[in-house]
């Protein structure tokens, strides 16, 4: 067993693994390409398995989710409203104040260099404000 899963259960990334299998299609590649993105833009991403089932890269926090639906894979991104997007990927969960989704069709391709941009600056937000967290106590 690879992380820090108990004996016999398997790693957030195994899981995530056995998603991307187990969906067998348009989905399946699509949540791969995202994937290798993300962990292409930072190497130091870790891989969470939260929510009964959704995949979640952390750095400092939550960066982005990538959920799988009937019609689409939504890459949403927890802070997503605080981020530059000027290529425009964002596209979904457009009216709240703090996410911003980038919704993914059967036949779309992912701007990859642009992904890579919005993942790398949600690190810096997320790096950004932890070092502007108070030790507990202060």
């Amino acid at each position: 067993m690879t992380g820090n899963a108990a004996e016999g259960e398997a790693s957030p990334s195994q899981r995530i693994d056995a998603r991307i299998t187990e969906l067998s299609d348009w989905r399946g590649a699509m949540l791969a390409r995202a994937r290798a993105v993300i962990r292409r833009a930072d190497p130091e991403v870790t891989e969470e398995w939260k929510w009964r089932g959704v995949p979640v890269w952390e750095h400092d926090g939550i960066l982005c989710t990538g959920e799988t639906y009937k019609a689409v894979v939504k890459l949403t991104f927890a802070k997503g409203a605080s981020l530059d997007d000027p290529a425009g990927l964002f596209n979904a969960s457009l009216e709240g104040n703090t996410r911003r989704a980038i919704d993914l069709h059967e036949g779309d391709t992912i701007e990859e260099s642009a992904l890579a941009a919005l993942i790398l600056e949600a690190v810096a937000l997320n790096t950004a404000a932890r070092g502007k967290q108070k030790p507990k106590g202060a």
